[in-house]
Formats: structure tokens, C-alpha cells, sequence
């Protein structure tokens, strides 16, 4: 559904635009046109809209990171990540794509259906479940002693703040100037009136597919949880400060909603 979003971005959604994925159709294959005719048909839906300016606006910001010198990047829950597969930058960045072996199996099929070659880009599989991250990115090349920006977008929301911590306890045992970027879901309170709208319809949906959100932070719960894990917290952006401003001035129905943020993190020294 993210790449399917990112996708119809450039079709569905006027210039300019927020984010260009120019892979994330073809990697969808046979089923591009199914999730994509989602957007054309319904595309003022707040899920649908809700979706594709969440997903871009976290990949826009997240990538625009990667210019502030990063030479290793790691994506967690990396599902069809497309970065490694369009960006110029991914020429002189190590790449280490972590999600579940089956997830990797599957993505790695849609690459070769569409003729699309992965490059250098490193698979590391973890079932978090038995695995250590640290020891399989280290299996796959990944320098522990040199700063490495590490993406986490749309998945925090779907673990307990247990996993969330344990995720960050190992995160923390990176070398120092290692940036983190981490999406996470606001509690109700804090939520704008769009956020609120899209959350009532997204929740209830993902959860009924099996995949409850069980974790919320505030800003400042958030930041207490990544200093006692180590991390100097340096921001929490919105969607709508995740872009230029200018970019929302607008004539579709593309909004920001303030549903979830991202919360920007620095390993201390």
C-alpha cells in the first residue's frame, strides 16, 4: 500500500509534486494497476489521500537526510523501499535493506519480474523475533564504527513500546553521529482534525487485516525514550514540515494531517 501510494502520487496528485518514486509502480507488477485504479477512483478518500501524503512526505524528508554526508544507509522494515533502485545517491552509499526473509524473497521476485537489478544493494534478513540485527548487519558488511543514517518509517505504530525500546537499545550500540529517523504515531489528543479523520478510517482498517497500531508517543515521551536509549533527540517534524511550504500551496486535495510524525535522533558520542 506505501509504494502503491507513492506511485499514484505521480499520477493521481498534481505538480508539484511531493516525492518522486519513478520505481515504485513498476515494482509493484501485475498488481500496479489494481492498487493504483484504488486512487484514481477514490482518490479525495482520506485513507487514500492520507496515505500518499504521509508516504511521501516521510521518504522525501528521510532521503534529504542522507545529503548531510551519510555513507551507510539502513532501512528497517525496508518492505518496497525503492530508494537503492533510483536515487543517484545510492552510487556511493552501502544500502542494507532489513526486513523478514519471506518479505525479502518477495520483493526480490517483483525486482527480477520487472527487470529491475538490484545492484549492490545488501538484504539482510532478521526475524526480530530470534535474530540480532547487529550481528546480521555486520554478516552483510555494515561498518559499526562509522555513522550510518538509519531510516524506521511505518512500523513503529505496529510494535508494543517494549519492541520499540528493544529496537532502540540495539540501535543505540551504533557509532556515534548515527542518525535516526523513526515515524511514529501521535496519541489522540494531539491529532489535528485531518489526522483524526484518517486515523478513525486507517486504524480500524489495518487492524482488522490482523496488524493493530499498539504504540503512541507524544513528542516528549518519545524524547525521554530515545535519551535513556542513548540518542540526543534533535526534532519531531509533521507532514507539513517535512516539505518546503511552498510545495502545499496546492490546487488537488493533497493535505497534510497530523496523524503521525517523525522523530529525528542522534547517537551521543
Amino acid at each position: 500500500m506505501a509504494a502503491a501510494g507513492r506511485a499514484a502520487h505521480l499520477i493521481v496528485d498534481s505538480a508539484p509534486y511531493l516525492f518522486q518514486d519513478t520505481v515504485a509502480e513498476a515494482l509493484l507488477g501485475e498488481r500496479a494497476a489494481e492498487l493504483i485504479a484504488y486512487h484514481r477512483e477514490f482518490g479525495d478518500h482520506p485513507v487514500l489521500s492520507g496515505t500518499r501524503a504521509a508516504v511521501t512526505t516521510r521518504s522525501h524528508y528521510t532521503e534529504a537526510r542522507l545529503a548531510a554526508g551519510f555513507d551507510q544507509y539502513v532501512v528497517l522494515g525496508a518492505g518496497l523501499d525503492s530508494f537503492a533502485y533510483r536515487s543517484p545517491l545510492a552510487t556511493s552509499t552501502a544500502v542494507f535493506e532489513v526486513d523478514h526473509p519471506a518479505t525479502q524473497e518477495w520483493k526480490r521476485e517483483l525486482l527480477s519480474a520487472a527487470g529491475i537489478d538490484p545492484g549492490a544493494t545488501r538484504f539482510v534478513g532478521v526475524d526480530f523475533e530470534c535474530d540480532d540485527l547487529a550481528t546480521e548487519l555486520a554478516a552483510h558488511g555494515f561498518d559499526p564504527t562509522r555513522p550510518a543514517l538509519v531510516s524506521w518509517l511505518g512500523v513503529a505504530m505496529y510494535l508494543t513500546e517494549s519492541a520499540v525500546t528493544a529496537t532502540l537499545d540495539t540501535l543505540s550500540a551504533f557509532a556515534p553521529g548515527t542518525e535516526l529517523v523513526m515515524e511514529y504515531a501521535l496519541p489522540p489528543e494531539l491529532r489535528d482534525e485531518r489526522g483524526r479523520v484518517y486515523g478513525e478510517f486507517a486504524i480500524p482498517a489495518t487492524a482488522e487485516q490482523g496488524e493493530p497500531w499498539l504504540s503512541y508517543f507524544t513528542p516528549e515521551s518519545l524524547t525521554a525514550l530515545l535519551e535513556r536509549c542513548g540518542f540526543t533527540a534533535v526534532a519531531h517534524i509533521s507532514q507539513r514540515e517535512a516539505v518546503d511550504e511552498e510545495v502545499w500551496r496546492r490546487d488537488d486535495g493533497l493535505c497534510p494531517a497530523d496523524l503521525c510524525r517523525l522523530g529525528r535522533a542522534t547517537i551521543r558520542a
